[in-house]
């Protein structure tokens, strides 16, 4: 392994580390202006976007420990943005379903979010961006395999 390659890789690694966090807290910010948590307001997105969600799943695809789910689902059902639904095919697996009123809400507060994210990622041009994408997800599916 050559020396130079290897500080290069630990520098990139260290500027997309605080890019992402830089990021990551601004965006939350925003997030608990609504007067929610980071994690309560991905749950309602990905419901909302997604449609219902057996709550088992939701961990795994907002990468959250699963045992912080209930407590996050319950916020929400104390907040009236999301229902428990049974599967009626299997009485073990219990659905996440986005209320009217947790619909209305995320259409109210989605299109503030998007703006504020796209004038975050303004910085770049649009074949900026493209190349970002194309990179990142060469350099995250490699480390999946």
């Amino acid at each position: 392994m050559n020396s130079e390659q290897s500080k290069q890789s630990l520098k990139l690694f260290i500027v997309l580390s605080r890019a992402y966090r830089s990021i990551n807290e601004n965006v939350n910010k925003l997030i608990q202006t609504y007067g929610l948590n980071p994690t309560e307001f991905a749950v309602l997105e990905l419901l909302y976007h997604k449609g219902d969600q057996p709550l088992q799943q939701i961990g795994g695809k907002i990468l959250l420990a699963s045992g912080s789910i209930t407590y996050v689902v319950d916020k929400l059902e104390q907040k009236g943005y999301l229902r428990r639904v049974a599967c009626p095919k299997d009485r073990r697996v219990t659905y996440g379903q986005i209320t009217e009123k947790g619909k209305s809400f995320i259409e109210d507060i989605f299109p503030d979010h998007e703006g504020h994210i796209h004038a975050l990622m303004s910085e770049l041009s649009e074949e900026e961006k493209d190349t970002a994408i194309s990179l990142l997800k060469k350099l995250g599916l490699s480390i999946g395999k």
